[in-house]
Protein backbone atom coordinates (compact mmCIF):
# COMPACT_ATOMS: atom_id res chain seq x y z
CA UNK A 1 0.00 0.00 0.00
CA UNK A 2 1.60 3.25 -0.73
CA UNK A 3 -0.26 7.01 0.26
CA UNK A 4 -1.49 8.79 -3.32
CA UNK A 5 -1.78 12.16 -1.44
CA UNK A 6 -1.38 13.90 1.94
CA UNK A 7 -5.41 13.57 2.39
CA UNK A 8 -4.47 10.32 4.01
CA UNK A 9 -6.00 7.78 1.06
CA UNK A 10 -4.88 4.65 0.71
CA UNK A 11 -4.06 2.94 -2.39
CA UNK A 12 -3.86 -0.94 -2.41
CA UNK A 13 -3.27 -3.38 -5.46
CA UNK A 14 -4.49 -6.60 -5.98
CA UNK A 15 -4.60 -9.19 -9.25
CA UNK A 16 -6.52 -7.08 -11.63
CA UNK A 17 -7.72 -4.67 -8.63
CA UNK A 18 -6.96 -0.75 -7.97
CA UNK A 19 -8.78 0.06 -4.64
CA UNK A 20 -8.86 3.97 -2.85
CA UNK A 21 -9.78 4.03 1.17
CA UNK A 22 -10.00 6.25 3.57
CA UNK A 23 -9.34 5.79 7.46
CA UNK A 24 -13.10 5.29 7.42
CA UNK A 25 -15.01 3.68 4.09
CA UNK A 26 -13.73 2.28 0.79
CA UNK A 27 -14.03 5.62 -1.61
CA UNK A 28 -13.69 3.32 -4.65
CA UNK A 29 -12.45 0.51 -6.95
CA UNK A 30 -11.74 -0.27 -10.32
CA UNK A 31 -11.39 -3.90 -11.55
CA UNK A 32 -9.44 -4.40 -15.19
CA UNK A 33 -7.16 -6.59 -17.31
CA UNK A 34 -3.76 -6.44 -18.68
CA UNK A 35 -5.13 -5.39 -21.68
CA UNK A 36 -6.46 -2.37 -20.29
CA UNK A 37 -9.95 -3.38 -20.07
CA UNK A 38 -12.13 -2.27 -17.40
CA UNK A 39 -14.56 -4.52 -16.23
CA UNK A 40 -15.91 -2.68 -13.43
CA UNK A 41 -15.50 0.89 -11.51
CA UNK A 42 -17.25 1.80 -8.43
CA UNK A 43 -17.05 4.99 -6.69
CA UNK A 44 -19.06 5.77 -2.79
CA UNK A 45 -21.72 8.08 -3.72
CA UNK A 46 -20.58 10.79 -1.59
CA UNK A 47 -17.21 10.81 -2.93
CA UNK A 48 -18.48 11.44 -6.88
CA UNK A 49 -17.85 14.28 -9.16
CA UNK A 50 -14.51 14.85 -6.90
CA UNK A 51 -12.51 13.11 -9.56
CA UNK A 52 -11.69 9.39 -7.64
CA UNK A 53 -12.70 7.86 -10.65
CA UNK A 54 -10.49 9.24 -13.43
CA UNK A 55 -7.83 8.85 -10.89
CA UNK A 56 -8.14 4.99 -10.64
CA UNK A 57 -8.56 5.04 -13.98
CA UNK A 58 -4.99 6.76 -14.88
CA UNK A 59 -3.40 4.14 -12.30
CA UNK A 60 -5.26 1.21 -14.82
CA UNK A 61 -3.88 2.88 -18.00
CA UNK A 62 -0.47 4.00 -16.42
CA UNK A 63 -0.02 0.04 -15.39
CA UNK A 64 -1.33 -1.40 -18.43
CA UNK A 65 0.41 1.06 -20.80
CA UNK A 66 -2.38 0.41 -22.99
CA UNK A 67 -5.59 2.86 -24.36
CA UNK A 68 -8.51 1.62 -21.71
CA UNK A 69 -11.34 -0.16 -23.30
CA UNK A 70 -14.77 -0.96 -20.72
CA UNK A 71 -16.89 -4.13 -20.85
CA UNK A 72 -20.34 -3.96 -21.32
CA UNK A 73 -22.82 -3.31 -19.86
CA UNK A 74 -21.83 0.51 -19.47
CA UNK A 75 -24.53 2.74 -17.13
CA UNK A 76 -25.48 5.61 -17.86
CA UNK A 77 -23.62 7.28 -15.11
CA UNK A 78 -20.65 5.16 -17.12
CA UNK A 79 -21.10 6.45 -20.21
CA UNK A 80 -20.83 10.32 -18.90
CA UNK A 81 -17.32 9.52 -17.34
CA UNK A 82 -15.90 7.73 -20.55
CA UNK A 83 -17.08 11.11 -22.11
CA UNK A 84 -14.64 13.08 -19.49
CA UNK A 85 -11.89 10.68 -20.34
CA UNK A 86 -11.83 10.50 -24.05
CA UNK A 87 -9.13 12.75 -24.47
CA UNK A 88 -6.63 10.84 -23.25
CA UNK A 89 -5.87 8.73 -26.02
Amino acid sequence: MKNINQDNYVLSETEGVFTLKNKNTTIGFVRFNEKGEVEYIFVNPIFRKKGFAKKLLKLVKDKTGNKLTFQKPISPLGQKLIKTIEKWS
